[in-house]
């Protein structure tokens, strides 16, 4: 199970998720995609052969920004992406 790390400067969620091959990275992604299209939730992404971080930032980006249960939910949902 991955496990995300919670920073507080910035504000965010992040995890990086580990693949055993290209054709599974790239299948994690197509999913991620067309889940992210479906909720409107555009997370920021960064990729290689075999791995994905991502990182989830509050949509409010004032100093005061908080993470947000929906936050928090939608990591849940990316997690299920694996299944």
């Amino acid at each position: 199970m991955n496990q995300w790390q919670e920073r507080k400067r910035p504000v965010c969620l992040e995890c990086r998720f580990e693949f055993e091959s290209y054709d599974a990275t790239r299948d994690f992604l197509d999913k991620l995609g067309d889940h992210s299209e479906a909720t409107q939730r555009f997370p920021d992404i960064s990729f290689g052969r075999t791995y994905v971080n991502i990182t989830i930032r509050p949509e409010d980006d004032g100093p005061d920004a908080q993470l947000s249960e929906a936050d928090r939910a939608f990591t849940a949902e990316i997690d299920a992406l694996l299944g």
